[in-house]
């Protein structure tokens, strides 16, 4: 009985989990565009900056490079802005073109941290009400229920008995020894 218990426990905590990553990931949408949105601004004033010197941006990088210390510092940091900002946008785009099913399938396109933990700083759980949350809920309900019934199954096997219809184990019978008369 107490097994029912927790795996019926286990599912609802799955399905409570599990139903709230449509919300989240809409969430991290959002907060990724607007950090696309800055990253483009500051890639555009970059790339204005280097075309008013007759620059590519790779040649306008190597020449603040060899502007000093400080210079090639703030190379290394603008050439790694560019670069997540080339990631990011990636990741925008594949998520804007994807229902909320294909997103839980490209989940790995929430790979920023800075962006996850603000959105996860600002998320409040609440009840789904929306047909992919409801999906998302069963889903969940059944993988809790299975992941805690196997590990009850586990837990429980050094305490189960032998089923009662199973003889009990023979033992052997004494040799037959004949009677010696005296």
């Amino acid at each position: 009985m107490i097994g029912r218990i927790l795996v019926f426990a286990g599912g609802l905590s799955g399905a409570a989990g599990l139903s709230q990553y449509p919300e989240f990931s809409q969430q991290y949408m959002q907060r990724l565009a607007g950090a696309v949105d800055e990253l483009s601004r500051f890639v555009e004033d970059f790339d204005e900056d280097a075309k008013e010197l007759g620059l590519s941006r790779e040649e306008a990088l190597v020449d603040l490079a060899k502007g000093g210390e400080m210079g090639a510092q703030r190379a290394e940091t603008v050439g790694k802005t560019i670069a997540r900002h080339r990631r990011l946008s990636g990741d925008l785009h594949d998520l804007k073109h994807a229902g909320p099913f294909m997103r839980a399938y490209n989940a790995r396109r929430l790979s920023d941290r800075e962006i996850a933990r603000a959105a996860w700083g600002d998320f409040k759980p609440a009840l789904p009400f929306t047909f992919e949350g409801g999906i998302f809920a069963g889903a969940g309900f059944i993988v809790g229920m299975l992941a805690i019934a196997l590990l009850w199954s586990v837990i429980s096997l050094p305490f189960r008995r032998a089923p009662e219809n199973t003889p009990p184990p023979s033992r052997p019978s004494k040799p037959d020894i004949p009677d010696i008369p005296a």
